[in-house]
Formats: C-alpha cells, structure tokens, sequence
C-alpha cells in the first residue's frame, strides 16, 4: 500500500461553513496526498456568523459508520474532532478498542471561535477519564489547553479551524513513518506557510519554503545560518528578516529544531549515541549530549526510550 492509499479516519462533525469539521479535513488531508475517510458524528446548521443549530448523530449510527469504515478501509490513524454526548463518546471509545488503530490523535474543542459552547465540564471530565489515555497526541487550542491532560499535548494558534488543519497535516506526515515529533514540526511549517501565502511576495515566499526544504535535506552538511544564506544567495540579514516574517522566529531556531527531531528519531533506533553524533553532523558524541542537553534539558542517554 503507497503511503498515498494509507487511510486515515476523521471522526468529527459537519461544518456547513466549510472552515472546520470533515470539510477542512478532507481538504487538508487531501491537499497533502492523504486519503480521508469520514465518519459524522454531529451535523450542524452554521455560517461565517456562527453555529445555529445542532444535530447529533445517535450513538449507534457513529459507531455503526466507524465499523464499516474501518472493516473495510482498516486506517492506521483515528484523528477524533467533535463529540458531544457521553453516548457517542462511549461508542467511539468502544471502536478504538475493537481496532487498535496505529494513532489515536483528538481536537477536543470545547468552544467554537464564536462562543458557542461544543463540551460541558461534565463531557470534558468524562472525555479525560475515558478517551484521552488511549490517544497517541492531543491537539488544542491554547484556551484550552489546562482543561485537558495528556502527556503529549500540541498547542495550536487560536483561530478557527487550525486545530483541524494542524492534526490533520500531523497525521498525514505520520503515515509517511515521521515520528511524533517529526510530524509535528513538518505540519508546523505547512500551516504556517498557508496562513501567510497572501502576506509574502511571492519571492520571499518560495525562498522561505527553498530554506525548510533545504535545512531538512542537507542538515548532515551544516548546523550554520551562513551556510544556508550562502546556498540561497542571500545575506544572512535577509533570511532572518524573512523568516521572522512567516514564522516569527530565527533560522537558527528552525535549523535546531530540525537537528532535535532528527536526534530524537534516531534516538529510538539501537545506534549508540556515538554513531548517531557522527551521522547528523556533530564533531563529536560530547557535542551532540551539550547540545541535546541545551534543547530538552536532559542528556539523550537519559532521554532515549528502548526502540520498538
């Protein structure tokens, strides 16, 4: 199966407006070579203004669709959106049970951006206590983000729909073998990249997207902002200005961060630390923990987990 044909299962509600819900993510989903496929949980009645009115799907009728679903399409992500009632949470814990999914990702949004209230405390405490230790990742607003635990918790901007667009990148990114982290930071850069598609000239733009995709293939070559503006025939003034631009942080920032996720992944396998310090460029296995240490706080040999 080409990672194009990998299913990844959107449980969420319709959003008639089309900036969230199963519209975004079959939009988003499918605009990064995913394949989407869909389960309605709630139907709404809404526009640019707000929410209406609700329709949720009954319990069984939820369940029902994610069983045909996943019998037959079988994805390896579950990425779970909206849920209102204690009976479809039931329904949806029950399936993530019967088909051990790869990933379990969820957008619990307990507020629409217009003020319409989606979770009551008592779902949210049920949800906590019931959902959220089988998810891989939780994705949220930072509004929210003290109403919901979980040990692996990304924040997204506080705008409509970038719960929805930031999970749903995550999660194709994952089915392409990205670790968590990986994905995270790849989706990061997608979602940043569209919110400022009509800010930039169209110049400044591609030599943003010439930087990531640049730092991310030659980042064996060199940890060194020069070394990227020079590649770029740029001066290192103007790749920072450009990139404080679209992403409102420094080259040096995104190249570390780049070099962290590829650590971190390599981390997982059984090379020694040594092995791993000379394969991503470092001069040494002392230069890798120092900078390893200055990123996360701890020395990788801490860090590290058994690979699977």
């Amino acid at each position: 199966m080409s990672v194009s044909e990998v299913p990844i299962l959107s449980i969420t509600g319709s959003d008639s407006s089309g900036g969230a819900g199963i519209q975004a993510d079959i939009r988003a989903i499918s605009s990064l070579g995913g394949l989407a496929v869909t389960v309605v949980t709630t139907l709404t009645i809404q526009n640019s203004l707000g929410i209406q009115e609700f329709y949720d799907i009954p319990a069984e009728v939820v369940e029902r669709q994610i069983a045909a679903v996943a019998d037959d399409a079988a994805p390896h992500i579950f990425k779970i959106g909206l849920i209102r009632n204690v009976y479809m949470l039931d329904a949806v814990v029950r399936c993530i049970k019967r088909y051990h999914p790869q990933w379990v990702l969820y957008t619990p949004i307990a507020a629409s951006s217009h003020g319409d209230e989606l979770l009551n405390e008592e779902l949210i405490d049920t949800i906590q206590l019931r959902l959220i230790p089988l998810c891989s990742a939780i994705v949220v607003h930072s509004q929210d983000v003290d109403r919901f635990e979980c040990p692996n918790t990304i924040i997204a901007a506080d705008r409509h729909g970038h719960c929805n667009e930031l999970c749903s990148a995550i999660a194709v990114f994952l089915t392409q073998g990205c670790s968590l982290d990986e994905a995270e930071r790849k989706a990061r850069n997608i979602t940043v990249s569209k919110e400022i598609d009509s800010e930039l000239s169209g110049r400044n733009l591609a030599l943003y997207r010439d930087f990531l995709a640049m730092q991310e293939e030659q980042c064996l070559n060199s940890h060194d902002v020069n070394y990227y503006a020079e590649q770029l025939n740029i001066s290192t003034r103007y790749l920072a200005q450009i990139v404080r631009k679209v992403a409102n942080s420094s080259p040096k920032v995104i190249i570390d961060n780049t070099l962290l996720s590829k650590v971190k992944s390599a981390l997982h396998s059984n090379k020694t630390i040594q092995e791993i310090a000379y394969e991503l460029g470092f001069s040494s296995q002392a230069h890798l923990t120092k900078f390893f240490r200055k990123m996360t706080g701890v020395p990788p040999s801490e860090w590290r987990r058994p690979a699977q």
